[in-house]
């Protein structure tokens, strides 16, 4: 039987376009099953049109269907894939942010950590644990790999849910170690070994050492680090630069365009992860810093709103296109499982189930894995540094609060959910906020009323 995957929310362009064309890079995946699934008739008629156009283009031995319904798109799937957002993405991603900071709370963004985060969590959530009982009662034993935000939130709480399901996440930011690490230290990727972890988008490299001598290579990163990060460019920048691409005008010289970055540019909490707990941070202040309680007072938030403007620009450019690249790591993931080619994944999101000792076992962790046919399996991190797994503890009681809330659809949870996030610094204002929130997302939030 020909390997079956469906791509759940395939309607949304660029992350239908993108999957597609990494699937049809896939020797190993040629003469597979590619179901798209999707709520929008219009948009998911757009992405089958031209994924087929591609596959006739290009002679190439896939099957490509598209269905609105989802017992039927899931019906004999072996492999499923996540990627939803629910109503106006933006408008409703821009209340996460600005209402909070109306009552007062203090936070850095409002996608996946804060009280953003938290709202985010109790709107999305929900119809992925709709989707996930679908999977759990017509293919049950599918992989289900889930790129929606707010990720840890997503897995904890669906791994609580439906305990039996073979549920993980994945997220590109690991793609920055590969993008930093050769140019602090001035050596090719692959002369390294490196391994990163924390919560997704809260993630710090552990170790890493050279191949050659078996040397530690971490002092040597954080003694070169930061005059690096001095003149790297940050998010917003590069956003900008590629719709400028896109756009097809004139660009600056690289060397024009990166001598007016600012120094220490989106990583201003960053520094301070560097620098005082002694790690190298994954990722950017968009992200870290909505998990710090002194993110306010550390991040570039010019940066942040940067990154905001032009990552949402990007997203909107309304010219996606298939391309001949693979850029996803779920395409190497399903081929190793097929194939049996055991590898060492650089970041996937499980089960705690010692992975990082200092959390417990049910909160989803960020980890290594390898991957064979049996499937997935996280790698310990015994070399956490003591003071980011303090900081990582912090989520403890955040992450199991959310699960229970929305499991239980209790409005009591998620207010306790915002009085134990160090985040938040007020109490008066909660009760508030989550009325107001409700009032304004009464088609997502309604069942909290």
């Amino acid at each position: 039987m020909p390997t079956r995957i469906v791509l759940i929310g395939a309607g949304s362009a660029q992350f239908g376009f993108d999957m597609l064309g990494d699937f049809f890079q896939s020797a190993v995946l040629s003469g597979s099953q590619l179901v798209l699934h999707d709520i929008d008739a219009e948009a998911l008629e757009r992405v089958r049109r031209i994924g087929q156009e591609f596959i006739d283009a290009n002679d190439l031995s896939f099957e490509l269907t598209a269905t609105l319904s989802r017992e039927e798109a899931l019906r004999g799937a072996d492999y499923c894939v996540i990627a939803i957002e629910v109503g106006d993405r933006f408008a409703l991603w821009e209340l996460d942010q600005s209402v909070p900071r109306q009552f007062g709370f203090k936070q850095a963004f409002g996608e996946n950590g804060g009280p953003g985060g938290l709202f985010h969590s109790l709107r999305i959530v929900p119809p992925i644990l709709e989707i996930c009982a679908d999977i759990q009662a017509i293919c049950p034993e599918a992989w289900v790999f889930n790129y929606s935000n707010t990720m840890s939130r997503i897995c904890t709480t669906v791994h609580r849910a439906f305990p039996d399901l073979h549920f993980v996440g994945l997220c590109h930011e690991i793609a920055s170690l590969y993008q930093h690490l050769p140019a602090i230290l001035d050596r090719p990727i692959d002369d390294l070994d490196f391994r990163a972890g924390g919560l997704n988008h809260f993630s710090v490299l552990v170790e890493a050492r050279f191949k050659d001598s078996g040397r530690d290579a971490y002092p040597e990163i954080l003694e070169k680090a930061s005059d690096y990060f001095e003149r790297v460019p940050d998010m917003g920048s590069v956003m900008k630069r590629l719709l400028e691409a896109a756009g097809g005008g004139t660009l600056e010289s690289d060397a024009d365009w990166r001598a007016k970055v600012g120094p220490w540019a989106e990583r201003g909490a960053f520094r301070v992860l560097l620098e005082q707990f002694g790690c190298l941070p994954i990722t950017t202040d968009s992200h870290i810093g909505e998990y710090l309680q002194w993110a306010p007072d550390a991040v570039d938030h010019q940066g942040v709103l940067d990154f905001y403007t032009y990552y949402k620009k990007w997203t909107l450019r309304g010219d996606p296109q298939i391309k001949a690249t693979r850029s996803e790591r779920l395409v190497k993931i399903i081929e190793a499982m097929l194939t049996d080619e055991r590898y060492e994944e650089a970041a996937v999101n499980l089960p705690n189930r010692g992975y990082i000792p200092q959390l417990p076992d049910f909160m989803v962790v960020e980890v290594p894995g390898w991957i064979d046919r049996k499937g997935i399996e996280g790698i310990r991190l015994d070399a956490m540094p003591q003071g980011f797994a303090g900081l990582l503890s912090n989520q403890i009681a955040v992450h199991d609060l959310t699960a229970q809330a929305i499991i239980d659809k209790s409005r009591e949870l998620v207010a306790q959910a915002l009085l134990v996030d160090p985040v938040v610094d007020q109490a008066t204002a909660v009760e508030p906020l989550i009325d107001a929130m409700i009032e304004r997302q009464p088609a997502y939030l309604g069942y909290l009323s």
